[in-house]
């Protein structure tokens, strides 16, 4: 038997405001296979955050259906959705959002401190065991303010699967690294994809990056308008990260470069 989608959204519509109604999102339908890893683009105001909110279990739709990981939200309670949300899903984000005052070892496992309580000896192996895969083995006593941005991704990236979740949301996750530091960071998307099977969907103004995910969706105006395989993922002739930057939309497939009416993919 198949595996059934990490998440299912049906019909999904968006609306904010009040007497003035803002539609952001315009009946997406969407699904995420356990073990993909796809990239979000579209131009800025296409409604990206929205969807990812929404994905995210962090904002209820107007209208419509979400299903995670089998489960039926529609009727949820705000307890049982933050404990789904907990087990299934995970958060990487542009900002970091690690706790200043703590180290990385003790970030990585705060999402099972507040799931479980005080860590006890296989939680916190499980916390040294992804430092070690991120590459921070070394560096599990150290204060996260004493870290490079690079590394503080790292950290964000093994606290975001310290409950082993279907899916990781990342909004924007290397937009304030260089470009060597992004690759790195991609990279370890990746691995940790390929070996945990986890799905990844990546919000991203980088077509470098995009064209490296298995799969492309695109969103215009709150509608998507396009979504293809991407058979040059990982090709690394085609897209790999170092040399010339590319143009907006170079290395992605055609039905996901940007039009010139729609703007650059961003």
């Amino acid at each position: 038997m198949p595996d059934q989608p990490t998440i299912q959204l049906e019909g999904v519509i968006k609306d904010y405001g009040e007497g003035v109604v803002t539609r952001v999102l315009r009946g997406v339908s969407l699904s995420i296979e356990p073990g993909e890893l796809a990239a979000l683009i579209g131009p800025s105001g296409s409604g990206k955050s929205t969807l990812l909110n929404i994905m995210g279990l962090l904002d209820r739709p107007t209208d419509g259906r979400i299903v995670v990981d089998g489960i039926d939200t529609t009727a949820m309670s705000e307890n049982e959705i933050t404990h789904l949300r907990g087990r299934a899903l995970g958060f990487v984000f542009q900002f970091h959002h690690l706790l200043r005052a703590f180290t990385a070892l003790e970030n990585v496992l705060m999402p099972a401190v507040i799931d479980r309580g005080r860590p006890d000896p296989a939680v916190t192996a499980r916390g040294l065991e992804l430092l070690g895969r991120v590459g921070l083995g070394d560096l599990a006593d150290r204060k996260v303010t004493k870290l490079s941005g690079g590394q503080q991704q790292r950290v964000a990236v093994a606290r975001a699967l310290m409950l082993r979740p279907r899916l990781v949301l990342a909004d924007e996750p290397t937009g304030n690294l260089d470009t060597e530091s992004a690759d790195e960071i991609f990279a370890l998307f990746r691995k940790l994809n390929r070996e945990e099977r986890t799905a990844f969907l990546v919000v991203t103004h980088d077509a470098r990056l995009a064209a490296r995910c298995d799969r492309i969706i695109r969103l215009v105006d709150g509608r998507i308008v396009s979504d293809a395989s991407n058979t040059a993922a990982d090709d690394p002739c085609a897209v790999c990260g170092y040399g010339p930057r590319r143009d907006a939309g170079e290395g992605l497939p055609p039905s996901a470069r940007p039009s010139a009416r729609s703007g650059p993919g961003a």
